[in-house]
């Protein structure tokens, strides 16, 4: 949903024509993060240490090293000394936002899915938990990049907002709250799942599939050039940056045929 928003012709090379993007450090680690995180949860509420946490953050490197994300990572080694140390510190920082012995987890990376008028909607929980104190389900969502403005706080919230609605739809119970972990603070922003936000994600979800039918069926994805053009894979093939979209098959590597826009008439 926000990678159409952000940029439909992003959306059409990751999500339509599934351009293959190389890894990233900053997503890498935040992958490492969230693993060292669930299985750190996942273990009884007395184990939920810092020395736990950093030995569970070792066995999520372990177990991450072969994967294509963290393989592909085209990392010097100082590089890496300095990527495993971050990781660490956002997972130490992680216990200045709360004291996970107190957390009943429910769900850890939570696969749900619901169906939002001709919508199918998924999504993957952090983490979803019982708090007796609120009376109810808490979304929790753990974010590894920089803190948002408050300008943007509502934008950064409209994630969690969905899995409160996937919540809704599955258990029939609606969150009592939703709450985004900046890790990297650290810091917590926790709101309300109130029957109007909840209303507010439908209609967002069924504006954009429409949005999304009608750009497909046009063939019509127009680039939304913006403050994240410069990390962007497919900035060489965007046409706000002089770049040709059709090249951008070239992606998909050696063998590819590139074809072009123009038809080919035969005498």
């Amino acid at each position: 949903m926000s990678a159409f928003t952000s940029c439909p012709l992003a959306f059409r090379f990751a999500y339509l024509d599934r351009l293959p993007e190389p890894p990233s450090p900053a997503a890498s680690k935040g992958t490492l993060v969230h693993r060292a995180l669930e299985q750190l949860l996942d273990r009884p509420a007395s184990q939920r240490t810092l020395a736990n946490a950093l030995a569970d953050l070792d066995a999520a490197r372990t177990e991450l090293a072969g994967h294509p994300e963290f393989e592909l990572l085209d990392l010097e080694e100082d590089e890496w000394r300095t990527f495993h140390a971050d990781a660490e510190q956002l997972v130490r920082r992680y216990f200045e936002l709360e004291d996970p012995t107190t957390v009943h987890p429910v769900g850890l990376e939570l696969k749900l899915e619901a169906t939002v008028g001709d919508t199918r909607l998924r999504g993957i929980i952090d983490r979803l938990d019982y708090d007796a104190a609120s009376g109810g389900f808490v979304v929790t969502d753990y974010k590894t990049g920089s803190v948002p403005s408050e300008a943007f706080e509502n934008s950064r919230l409209a994630g969690v907002h969905v899995y409160a609605l996937l919540v809704e739809r599955t258990f029939g119970i609606r969150p009592a709250k939703v709450q985004l972990y900046y890790l990297s603070k650290p810091e917590a922003i926790i709101a309300t799942s109130s029957e109007q936000k909840i209303t507010g994600v439908e209609r967002k979800a069924t504006a954009l599939w429409n949005a999304i039918a009608r750009a497909c069926a046009r063939d019509d994805f127009r680039p939304s050039p913006g403050r994240l053009c410069d990390w962007c894979t497919f900035k060489p093939y965007c046409p706000a940056h002089g770049g040709e979209p059709a090249l951008a098959a070239e992606l998909r590597g050696p063998g590819t045929v590139i074809e072009t826009e123009l038809p080919l008439v035969s005498a």
